[in-house]
């Protein structure tokens, strides 16, 4: 595992539009490098919620010691109740590094509705990938994406999506 470079963060930053968030969530965060770095332009006022499905991943997480951030060993289909243990309201941002390519396609379209019955009217879900399963996976569910962008300089280059969730679903 290569973590993110710094252009695909930036990217990733960017597209989610993180300093007007206040509820965050972030999907499969690996060992947290994305994660110190959505912290660091996040508000005070912000919350983020990590999503993350590996013990062994989900004990380098804790390491992180920020009031705002919220680390939870589980799964992303069941985000509603995940949201609703930690007391946390519908996510502005949704952003996911999870491999959708790696999971059977029912597990990713599970995912992607639990994001969209999940985000906040006029939220953001942003996916970075290194192929384009998520979209194939979410289009049907959230429509085709905002926008998608490929980043170079990463290894492997990913392609950041973005939907987003208009007032009426």
């Amino acid at each position: 595992m290569i973590p993110s470079s710094r252009f695909l963060e930036q990217r990733i930053v960017e597209a989610s539009n993180l300093s007007a968030a206040r509820r965050v969530v972030e999907l499969g965060p690996g060992t947290g490098g994305t994660t110190r770095t959505f912290l660091r332009h996040l508000a005070q006022d912000a919350r983020l919620l990590s999503i993350e499905l590996s013990p062994y991943f989900h004990e380098l997480l804790g390491e992180i010691a920020d009031p705002r951030f919220t680390n939870h060993l589980g799964r992303a289909e069941d985000m509603a109740e995940i949201l609703a243990l930690h007391d946390m309201g519908q996510p502005d941002v949704v952003i996911s590094g999870i491999p959708f390519s790696k999971m059977p396609e029912a597990v990713g379209t599970r995912v992607a509705q639990a994001v969209k019955d999940n985000l906040a009217e006029d939220g953001r879900f942003i996916a970075y990938q290194f192929r384009r399963d998520v979209a194939w996976i979410t289009d049907p569910i959230m429509g085709s994406p905002a926008s998608c962008t490929l980043e170079l300089r990463n290894i492997p280059p990913m392609w950041v999506y973005s939907w987003l969730k208009a007032a009426d679903g």
